[in-house]
């Protein structure tokens, strides 16, 4: 039985964020979710919504006290090379918001999603995103990196036509890590995952992978 935690979550209202909040009220841990304003009424029911720009931290950072666990879910939907710089005006900034939220509020956990790496594609998504772990590094703080690659679910259910590529991949000894560290993980095992990131804070830094994502272990 883990502590329950009280969560700030940004992106509360994003692809993830929507479906990994009710998991975290069922398992009993307290939520408070920041929303864009005007967007209030999409956030998932039984958290506590707070109105703010998760662009700039002014806007919210007195409203993260008494959390724990800063969960960071704010991110560029529908993420490809075209969109290079909103992963640099929005993914990046938002990190580096919450992080100075986060510093000021006494967070313990930082959680962090992340992306797989390396891999030959997705470069500048990569950068911003390992730009990211590198700020939170600096912080000091506890900190959990989530790195999925891709994570098929509602709408996401396209790459499902590549699963007998890994499968072939995975028993090539040359393409046997690459595979699985890009490996595609389903919505389930992400937000489970997810989950037992915020209820098993590391002592320091902790790296969960497509691996770990998928057995269920951290």
């Amino acid at each position: 039985m883990y502590a329950s935690r009280n969560v700030f979550v940004t992106g509360g209202t994003g692809y993830i964020g929507r479906r990994v909040i009710p998991l975290l009220l069922e398992k009993g841990h307290v939520v408070r979710a920041l929303v864009r304003r005007g967007s209030e009424d999409k956030a998932p029911r039984g958290c506590d919504v707070v109105g703010g720009n998760p662009l700039d931290s002014a806007t919210f950072r007195s409203r993260v006290t008494p959390s724990d666990t800063l969960l960071q879910l704010v991110g560029t939907p529908h993420p490809s090379p075209r969109k290079a710089q909103q992963f640099k005006d929005v993914d990046l900034v938002s990190v580096r918001e919450s992080l100075r939220a986060a510093l000021a509020s006494g967070v313990e956990h930082f959680v962090y999603v992340s992306v797989a790496q390396p891999s030959s594609v997705m470069k500048e998504y990569q950068a911003v995103r390992a730009a990211g772990e590198s700020m939170i590094r600096e912080s000091g703080l506890r900190a959990t990196f989530l790195r999925p690659w891709y994570v098929l679910g509602p709408g996401h259910y396209w790459p499902y036509a590549l699963l007998p590529f890994y499968w072939l991949a995975e028993r090539i000894p040359a393409t046997r890590d690459s595979a699985r560290r890009l490996g595609l993980v389903t919505l389930s095992q992400f937000i489970q995952a997810i989950a037992r990131a915020v209820e098993t804070p590391p002592p320091q830094v902790r790296i969960v992978d497509v691996p770990m994502i998928k057995s269920g272990l951290l």
